[in-house]
């Protein structure tokens, strides 16, 4: 059987390639054409290359996943084949970026993978001891929080990723996890070793402290209010909604009806309003992103049906564009489509600006200048 951490010598080596079509390179920046030249983007026509591939049509940056578990199931980790199955299946629906936002698993060997996406780990989930699933996460109390944070800090790439609130079974309900002195530590000693630091929040009560505390982004974020949504636009705070997610909150909600009626209440009631949420906090000005929190109980694969929530949601189609494409690589700190910068990119039959749904039929996938596939 093949090593799955071993990069396959079928990958084909980069030619060059002509892709002739509107190339949407940004919200506002609309160009002709490019070449993939070296396994990188030009405009400016090569010379004396006789060889060249032409292929049509509209043209964006490899999508972004923000919020996804590469070689994690809804049991914990998973082995290398199952985990390169999930990579596979987010780089063949044109997701050519991700962001880990937690797992156990060692997928270190992903990056010696070319034909694999490009990966920013958060680490492991640091959760509050038995508040969170099991097998997911470092369960720590609040006086181990730091050393834990910067042991995060140290496995990902730039990242580390709390658990803010959980279901309190003494309470019956959400809870914030830590408390604010805690979280505050916490997040300035994930600053001082270069990470930025991200939370699982379903509900409302912990938002506020995790803003007071510096935190640079929320997951799910559909606890929002519209003090929260103030605070979270003044201090630049980001969002990662996973709409796909959060469409399974009623499911949740029955299973746990019986012996926790007070929490199924309230996921039915975070799920009734969050479209109204997300478009609130879109006019307020919070930076969103396109995450689908796939690797759990969600297949890979999803981010132009995440796409296509934020548009249900109220963003203007280039917004929801943008969530998983320009401002997305900018904010993880990767390039799009500028001269020289590495060809990650997806090709669609229609301009996804006019109809959203092309986003789940790309014509051809790009990834580091070599074509994936063809449809």
């Amino acid at each position: 059987m093949a090593n799955p951490q071993q990069t396959p010598s079928r990958w084909p080596e980069p030619s060059v390639l002509r892709v002739d079509g509107p190339v949407l390179a940004g919200p506002d920046d609309v160009r002709d054409g490019l070449w993939i030249v070296g396994g990188r983007v030009t405009y400016e026509r090569p010379v004396g290359s006789a060889d060249v591939r032409t292929v049509r049509g509209w043209v964006l940056p490899g999508l972004v996943d923000a919020h996804c578990h590469v070689g994690l199931d809804e049991h914990g980790a998973v082995d290398a084949d199952t985990t390169l199955a999930q990579a596979r299946a987010d780089r063949d629906a044109g997701s050519l970026l991700l962001r880990d936002a937690g797992s156990p698993a060692d997928t270190r060997w992903i990056d010696d993978r070319d034909d694999l996406p490009r990966l920013v780990r958060a680490g492991r989930h640091i959760a509050r001891t038995r508040r969170y699933i099991r097998n997911y996460a470092e369960e720590v109390e609040p006086a181990g929080l730091v050393e834990q944070v910067r042991r995060q800090a140290g496995r990902g790439d730039g990242w580390v990723k709390l658990v803010g609130d959980w279901i309190d079974r003494s309470v019956g309900d959400l809870t914030p996890c830590w408390p604010a002195d805690a979280v505050a530590e916490a997040i300035a000693a994930a600053h001082a070793a270069g990470a930025r630091v991200t939370a699982h929040c379903f509900a409302e009560d912990s938002l506020q402290g995790l803003a007071a505390a510096g935190i640079d982004c929320v997951e799910h974020a559909c606890g929002l209010t519209d003090d929260t949504i103030a605070l979270f636009a003044d201090r630049g705070i980001a969002i990662v909604p996973t709409l796909v997610n959060i469409a399974t909150f009623p499911t949740i909600a029955a299973g746990a009806e019986e012996r926790f009626p007070r929490y199924a209440a309230h996921m039915r009631a975070l799920h009734a309003r969050r479209y109204e949420t997300i478009r609130s906090a879109y006019d307020a000005g919070i930076p969103i992103y396109v995450g689908t929190d796939a690797g759990g109980s969600l297949p890979h694969g999803l981010a132009a049906a995440e796409v296509a929530e934020l548009v249900k949601a109220g963003l203007p189609p280039v917004a929801a564009l943008a969530a998983a494409t320009w401002s997305a690589r900018a904010w993880l700190g990767f390039p799009g489509l500028e001269e020289g910068a590495p060809a990650d990119l997806v090709v669609y039959p229609a301009d996804p600006r006019e109809d959203i749904a092309v986003l789940a039929v790309p014509d051809l996938i790009v990834l580091r200048g070599r074509p994936v596939t063809d449809a």
